[in-house]
């Protein structure tokens, strides 16, 4: 399967509460990483239970990457470029990790809508 899609905690929580506009893209493979993978956890937490939150949890557990050192500091440069938007350190290291994967970042934060590379969704 190829990879279609590096998905960011705004893209993971739309997918999880079943966000007609996510509806064809969640059937592509996606990946993301543990950054993203620990912010949707406290998400379902907030919003949930304990006992939902692992189960998807466990299920994205599967579809994590390692981060490089090099995806790092592309990511720390992203996020100096663009401070004035004031970035999440996590995204910022999710889009240089598909930058450099040469897939598309998914996400619904309005502050990477325009930029290149990215898949916005709302």
């Amino acid at each position: 399967m190829t990879t279609k899609f590096f998905a960011d905690t705004y893209a993971l929580i739309e997918i999880f509460k079943g966000n007609e506009n996510y509806r064809l893209i969640s059937n592509e493979h996606i990946i993301t990483s543990t950054f993203h993978l620990a912010e949707l956890y406290y998400y379902l937490l907030r919003s949930c239970d304990e006992a939902l939150a692992d189960k998807y949890f466990d299920e994205c557990e599967e579809n994590c990457i390692e981060i490089s050192t090099t995806a790092l500091k592309a990511a720390m440069k992203f996020k100096l470029i663009n401070k004035k938007d004031r970035l999440s350190q996590a995204d910022c290291i999710g889009y240089a990790r598909a930058c450099e994967l040469g897939i598309p970042f998914l996400t619904g934060d309005s502050k990477f809508e325009g930029k290149p590379n990215v898949t916005f969704v709302k």
